[in-house]
């Protein structure tokens, strides 16, 4: 039967909240059928976040040890339900799964009375694609750009679907287009590497920070004009000298931190300028101050994004055909050993892209990208 892996308890026990780090779970699962509008998928690859690392931590609402991890993943289409509208079109179509249901378009959030829920390790959706078959509504698939590898493919919803809503809904066509100035932080990760790849497709200077000397000369590579580490005193005094020419101020933050960044962003940001704010990994509280106010600076949470953002997502990297980065892939769903690995690196800090299994292949073969 084929193979899927989800998250164990220890002893039989659930642990502590950040006291248990819950082991992977190599498991069979019988080959589903499509029911009504479902199409049947083979995953190819699949990919981390961060939600996966807190999700083995219990630090994640909602924790689920019967059901696959993960919410990326690319694969083919191998058959159709039957509700499925021209089924045949289908048949042998390679497609990406929007990582998340209960949100069409509403430019808001979620629509749905019971929320929004993510693929992979939750009650809350049966569904991750970290498994060899997977099923899912045929209204919830794009297919897959064709420039981009399995690698590729797989590294891009969550991330992707991030970093647009992040950037284009919540940072402003006008603040983040062409001849605008917008600062990622935390360069690196994988949201982050998606909005500089979108900033720069869409005519931007983009800037960045960092703690790595490396991640910034890497980010430079891909087309960020230049960037800081933020550990040095008066980083952003150093930023504000990199602009072009004319541009006095920035346009747009793109944050995954939260911390200090308001404090910062009235140094950095035009008056009326926008922090765009999709994480907050040093600190759960941001403090507000007048400083902003009295510019008129907009601080913007942002969360993933609706069905209608992540197809207009998917349609601009088929024609600017960007190509997410990938970090590194294991292959093979039974490499426990392997897929260990991404996790610790995740864990660490250590990876500059996406972290990506490749489900079919051998436990013994991995390869670096």
């Amino acid at each position: 039967m084929p193979y899927a892996i989800t998250i164990q308890t220890v002893d039989g026990k659930p642990g502590k909240p950040g006291q248990v780090y819950y082991p992977l779970h190599l498991r069979t699962l019988p080959t589903p059928t499509p029911q009504g509008s479902e199409l049947l998928i083979k995953i190819s690859a699949a990919a981390l976040n961060h939600r996966d690392l807190f999700l083995r931590q219990h630090l994640y609402p909602g924790i689920s040890f019967d059901t696959p991890l993960l919410a990326d993943g690319v694969g083919v289409v191998l058959s159709a339900g039957p509700d499925v509208p021209n089924p045949q079109s289908w048949l042998n179509k390679r497609v990406i799964l929007n990582p998340g249901t209960g949100w069409k378009d509403d430019i808001d959030g979620p629509e749905s009375p019971t929320g929004y829920k993510i693929l992979g390790g939750t009650k809350v959706n049966d569904k991750g694609t970290l498994q060899e078959y997977l099923t899912i509504d045929v209204s919830e698939v794009e297919e897959a750009p064709a420039h981009l590898t399995d690698a590729e493919a797989a590294a891009l919803p969550l991330t992707g679907l991030t970093a647009w809503r992040a950037l284009i809904t919540k940072g402003g066509e006008k603040n983040t287009g062409r001849g605008a100035a917008v600062l990622v932080t935390g360069i690196g990760g994988g949201v982050a590497l998606m909005a500089l790849r979108f900033a720069v497709a869409r005519g931007a200077d983009v800037f960045v920070s960092s703690s790595s000397e490396e991640k910034i000369r890497r980010a430079v590579e891909l087309g960020a004009k230049g960037g800081v580490n933020y550990k040095e005193e008066g980083w952003e005094k150093k930023l504000l000298g990199m602009l072009p020419e004319g541009k006095a101020n920035f346009d747009a933050i793109i944050d995954g931190a939260g911390g200090d960044i308001v404090a910062k962003g009235t140094r950095l940001l035009k008056a009326g300028g926008v922090i765009s704010v999709y994480g907050m990994t040093i600190s759960p509280k941001m403090p507000f101050l007048m400083q902003a106010v009295i510019k008129n600076i907009d601080v913007r949470g942002s969360t993933m994004g609706s069905r209608k953002e992540f197809k207009d997502m998917v349609d601009f990297v088929k024609q600017e055909n960007i190509r997410p980065v990938v970090s590194r892939v294991v292959k093979g769903i039974d490499n426990l050993k392997g897929i260990n690995e991404l996790f610790d690196d995740m864990n660490k800090g250590s990876q500059f892209g996406k972290l990506v299994i490749e489900i079919g292949g051998g436990a013994a073969s991995e390869s670096k990208l």
